[in-house]
């Protein structure tokens, strides 16, 4: 069952979401060569907390960590350890905050230091993606708006779009419906109504789209072993433009992707 928001719900909603944004931000900001992925999970922990909220991934499932912090080749679900950060690595940090009763739920990808053209091609054009989809999440679309024009561009691009792992609607709960695929699935073909809240979160990868999940029970990385990347709004269906509820600025015009 699809949940729509009430107002009264937004008026709640809209204020965890900026503090998922807002952790995020610091978190991406405390990134830097010789930290552990532990440390950065910790120091998560402590804005969430400094804002008010707590994270809504620790536990969920028995999920073990604050945040979801993959390194490279690493594609969701990274699990917080004592790995040191190295000068060119790129990581993907996912934070879901719980604040007054709803979640939001953003995430992106940022170089350690500073990255090779390679790499940094891969984050631009998954960014792109992001907001390429949230482009068509407009009242009266259906999922399959969202999910092609992310496919496309992706594709288009060079890159593989991951399978196993979609967006999906968010709210008082982590996964609500609908699932909101970053490939086409004629199975997810909701239209879109105001008053939705989807998490578009494109998974993408520098080579095959192939994943794997390691042992930890948890990891999720490329069979291939190329890089990664992962770019996540929470996003409010309205009666016009989207709005992006984990985003304080505007929605950017198309990057430049070289």
């Amino acid at each position: 069952m699809i949940i729509l928001k009430s107002e009264r719900d937004l008026e709640a909603m809209r204020p965890a979401c900026v503090v998922a944004s807002a952790v995020l931000n610091e978190v991406a900001a405390f990134i830097r060569p010789g930290v552990t992925t532990k440390q950065v999970d910790v120091f998560a922990a402590e804005r969430m907390k400094a804002h008010g909220g707590r994270s809504a991934f620790l536990g969920y499932r028995k999920y073990p960590c604050q945040t979801c912090i993959s390194v490279n080749d690493e594609v969701v679900h990274g699990l917080a350890n004592e790995r040191v950060l190295k000068f060119g690595d790129i990581v993907s940090v996912d934070c879901g905050v719980m604040y007054r009763g709803f979640i939001g739920d953003t995430a992106k990808t940022v170089a350690v230091g500073g990255c090779g053209v390679i790499a940094q091609r891969l984050m631009d054009v998954t960014a792109q993606a992001l907001y390429e989809g949230i482009a068509q999440a407009l009242p009266g679309n259906r999922v399959t708006d969202i999910s092609r024009v992310i496919q496309n561009y992706v594709e288009g691009n060079g890159y593989g779009v991951v399978r196993e792992f979609v967006g999906h609607g968010v709210g008082r709960t982590m996964h609500e419906e609908p699932q909101v695929p970053n490939f086409v699935d004629g199975r997810c073909n909701q239209k879109l109504r105001p008053g939705m809240t989807i998490a578009i979160e494109p998974m993408v990868t520098a080579g095959r789209p192939e994943v794997k999940v390691l042992k930890d029970g948890w990891t999720v990385v490329t069979q291939d072993g190329s890089l990664s990347a992962h770019f996540e709004h929470t996003v409010l269906i309205t009666e016009g433009e989207p709005e992006i509820l984990t985003c304080m600025e505007k929605m950017p015009s198309r990057l430049k992707v070289s």
